[in-house]
């Protein structure tokens, strides 16, 4: 039998979970669970959906410091991040929870004549959701709990350096058998998933979203997709440099970088560059690769070798091309997938920190003579999720955000963060169809529908 097996990153020889692979066959029985156990969930009507999410909150709430741990032990992340995490997802299980009650359509005076119209919103039946490991709460959370508020059932594929935390998600939702299913599982449970749901949403890798979006469209049902990001700060010379440091080195080493909002190019306008890399270089060195069972931690393990060994190849390729490394660049001596906070400077033109997302702790210090040029090339990307401006200006940060190409601009705060009653989504190669959160989110996993009434023996 295969085996989903998860690892502690921060401790290798610890396994966390061990859990039977579905296959292609086991995610077909799930999704005929699901479709079977869906209309006893529409038909439990608003109060009844409601109440189930409510509960599910509830009890996620008063696990609330198992699931910390469990969170910390299996993607290593630092443990004042994964409380965050935890209270974030009982927010949204109660944020959902009064969906059901919400319109669901509106009404409209028919064009001529007596009769009327009226447009319903209705659950698609099953969704099928893949999620990764970076939020292994909020992200499964943020596209479930929408998709059953609505009244569809949900089978979730998590992946599989999270399985444990999304087993026990689900064990705490505790909805009727079949409305919540978990499939353990490599690529055939993806594209089993992909070929039997009614409608699907996927957070991941740029190359992995590209074949689920392609795969969902082939089949013509509705898609979206959150994928990879290169995410920009600009520091025009009027910012405050020693709070504009602060933000960046949270940015760029918080949760080792491993956030779809994490920044990983800065952009030093003028006569920003000397003070910022000086100051930035100096928060990410009192940032350090650390326990993340510790309190203080900020910056703990990257998540596996590979993703390790990935990062370091790329700094040590751009310092054989003339890099200058202002802070890191090396492995933590512990134990683990540990990388130092890095920052580097003189990235040869063309190399791949320039062009991809490597989601770690490395940051590139880019120069820009002005406005203009700093937000060509923060625009300069296939793909952007989060951009942040740092000004005393706020004339000038919001003229720069109308002309930066991304889904979401912060000002004067870390690229890194989401509010989850709000869209969601990145520009370019970063996102596919709809928005996440809020209301789009019901929107999504719901279809329209037009109905005319007309007065019995009218023609």
């Amino acid at each position: 039998m295969t085996t989903i097996d998860s690892y502690n990153p921060a401790d290798p020889d610890d396994l966390v979970a061990s859990v039977p692979s579905t296959g292609a066959d086991g995610v077909a029985a799930a999704l005929a669970g699901a479709r079977a156990a869906q209309r006893g969930w529409w038909e439990l009507g608003a109060a009844g959906r409601s109440l189930a999410l409510t509960r599910a909150a509830a009890a996620i709430e008063a696990a609330a410091e198992e699931l910390v741990a469990l969170v910390v032990r299996e993607v290593g992340k630092p443990v004042a991040e994964a409380r965050g995490e935890v209270a974030r997802t009982v927010a949204i299980w109660r944020y959902y929870a009064q969906a059901p009650f919400a319109a669901a359509g509106e009404v409209h005076e028919p064009a001529a004549g007596p009769g009327l119209l009226l447009t319903r919103r209705r659950p698609y039946g099953v969704a099928g959701l893949i999620t990764p490991w970076n939020f292994p709460l909020a992200i499964p959370t943020w596209k479930a709990a929408p998709a059953l508020a609505v009244g569809n059932a949900v089978v979730l594929k998590p992946s599989s350096e999270a399985v444990a935390v999304a087993l026990r998600l689900a064990e705490l939702a505790d909805l009727p058998t079949g409305v919540l299913t978990i499939v353990p599982g490599g690529a055939e449970a993806g594209t089993a998933l992909i070929g039997g749901a009614d409608v699907v949403s996927f957070t991941g890798s740029t190359g992995v979203g590209r074949s689920v979006i392609a795969g969902a469209t082939e089949r013509g049902i509705p898609v979206q997709a959150e994928m990879g990001g290169l995410n920009a700060a600009l520091v025009l010379p009027d910012a405050d440099i020693a709070q504009a440091a602060a933000h960046l080195a949270g940015a760029v080493a918080g949760y080792a970088g491993q956030k779809c909002t994490a920044t990983s190019r800065v952009i030093a306008v003028g006569d920003a560059y000397e003070p910022l890399a000086e100051a930035l270089a100096k928060a990410l060195g009192r940032t350090p690769a650390a326990d993340p069972a510790a309190p203080a931690t900020a910056c703990g393990p990257v998540i596996n070798r590979q993703a390790l060994e990935r990062l370091t190849g790329a700094i040590d390729t751009a310092r054989a091309g003339g890099a200058t490394v202002l802070a890191g660049g090396g492995r933590a001596d512990r134990a683990g997938w540990f990388l130092e906070p890095t920052l580097v400077e003189n990235v040869p033109a063309g190399h791949p920190l320039l062009e991809e997302e490597f989601f770690g702790p490395l940051a590139v210090l880019l120069p820009a003579a002005d406005l203009d040029e700093a937000i060509a090339l923060a625009n300069d990307t296939r793909h952007s999720l989060s951009t942040s401006v740092h000004s005393r200006s706020l004339d000038v940060a919001l003229a720069a955000a109308d002309r930066l190409d991304a889904g979401m601009i912060r000002i004067n705060a870390p690229s890194s963060g989401v509010d989850f009653h709000l869209p969601f989504g990145g520009a370019k190669g970063a996102s596919y169809g709809s928005r996440e959160q809020g209301q789009t989110a019901l929107d999504f996993y719901t279809a329209s529908r037009t109905v005319s009434v007309l007065p019995a023996g009218a023609y």
